[in-house]
């Protein structure tokens, strides 16, 4: 499985989009600031996932979440108000 999966920081509320085969091991990566992008805003919690079977459709939905901004700000607009409160 692959996975495409969101992030929120604890400190800032900031909300990091990410592509993982091991969406475990990737979330603890991030916590324990082995990401470069995301180690200043530790801790995080892991609000959102969706797992594909295929790695390349799994690469193009985070490309589309992180790069279109429309898509990434519906997503982030439906989490607020239900996931993250």
């Amino acid at each position: 499985m692959f996975y495409v999966y969101l992030i929120q920081s604890k400190k800032d509320k900031s909300v990091y989009i990410g592509f993982s085969k091991n969406l475990r091991q990737r979330v603890k990566d991030h916590n324990n600031g082995k990401v470069t992008f995301t180690k200043n805003r530790r801790p995080y919690k892991l609000i959102y996932y969706e797992a594909y079977l295929n790695e390349k459709d799994a690469e193009k939905r985070e490309r589309n979440l992180k790069n279109k901004g429309g898509q990434r700000d519906f997503m982030k607009e439906n989490l607020l108000h239900s996931l993250i409160r």
